[in-house]
């Protein structure tokens, strides 16, 4: 456990030299890394998705691809085709962009839903299908997908279905002022991200991933989180509440922030730090929400208070 902790220590000190002020958010992808889930970014231009995914994968040593989204992306573009080889006359497969550890899907709301539906399988089921035959991605898979929610022009919704198979949606927000002036200082005479070094690796990765299981939760803290997630399907104001997918993606983030903070158990706590995060963007409101001027976080917040958690033993 405290060799887990000194790497993520070490892991968010490197991204947090090119990604200035925002160890919070840092923190919540790295415990997401750990719980075997992709992470959607939902946040305007400019404010370092791009930079955010690339200073992982170095600090990590993972293997990194990026793909920008447009509308004439193809679903061959990310997954691989086969083609024939004209020197030996057979079929060979060319693998597509999600042969990588790390995945950057950027602007994924600029391509048509074919191209979207072409991850969907890579992300839930870490394998690809492609002319009846299927292949498996590298171990660990995870994907970091971008989109700006100010522009709709030109942009196609993700559906719930692609939605739910991201583990949590992150806002990341403008720097203040003086983490801006601190990230103009930063790039005066190079660029930071190469200063960033390989201080953990993807075995190391996949060794947290596997010591999440030995997390304790208990059935009472396991009911909390159930009856957290019941309550979004309950409430009047929305159209569609978490999924079962949902629960799950709740109890693994509850883990890993469990393991941040050096418990081999879980605690209510663990579960109210991440609900907002992993459960805001699997719901759909009624348009009386909007009339109200409620959001899903506003509505996730008035469910913590009304479910009571369940009292330390």
């Amino acid at each position: 456990m405290k060799m887990i902790i000194e790497q993520s220590q070490h892991i968010i000190d490197e991204v947090s030299k090119v990604f200035i002020g925002k160890d919070e958010i840092i923190k919540k992808v790295l415990m997401t890394i750990y719980a075997g889930g992709h992470i959607l970014l939902n946040d305007a231009p400019g404010t370092g998705k791009t930079t955010l995914a690339l200073a992982f994968s170095k600090a990590l040593g993972l293997d990194y691809k990026r793909i920008q989204f447009t509308t004439d992306t193809l679903p061959s573009d990310i997954v691989g085709f086969t083609m024939l080889n004209n020197e030996t006359q057979k079929f060979e497969f060319r693998p597509g962009a999600v042969f990588s550890n790390l995945l950057l899907a950027d602007e994924i709301n600029r391509t048509s839903p074919k191209t979207q539906a072409a991850l969907l399988e890579a992300m839930e089921e870490h394998n690809v299908t492609v002319d009846g035959v299927t292949y498996d991605l590298p171990h660990p898979f995870i994907t970091i997908a971008t989109q700006n929610p100010m522009g709709s022009a030109g942009t196609q919704p993700l559906p719930e279905s692609q939605l739910d198979r991201f583990m949590i949606c992150l806002s990341i927000g403008y720097p203040n002022l003086e983490k801006q002036i601190e990230i103009i200082k930063s790039r005066r005479y190079d660029n930071p991200i190469e200063r960033i070094e390989e201080v953990a690796s993807k075995e190391n990765v996949i060794e947290v991933q596997n010591y999440l299981s030995s997390v304790r939760i208990s059935d009472d803290v396991l009911k909390y989180i159930v009856l957290l997630c019941e309550k979004t399907r309950e409430m009047p104001l929305v159209e569609l509440g978490v999924s079962p997918r949902g629960v799950l993606a709740l109890v693994q983030m509850a883990k890993a922030h469990a393991v941040l903070e050096d418990r081999i158990y879980v605690i209510p706590e663990d579960v109210q730090y991440v609900f907002l995060d992993v459960c805001a963007h699997r719901m759909i409101l009624r348009p009386q929400a909007r009339v109200e001027g409620l959001d899903a976080r506003d509505i996730l917040n008035e469910i913590l208070k009304e479910v009571k958690p369940p009292l330390a033993d």
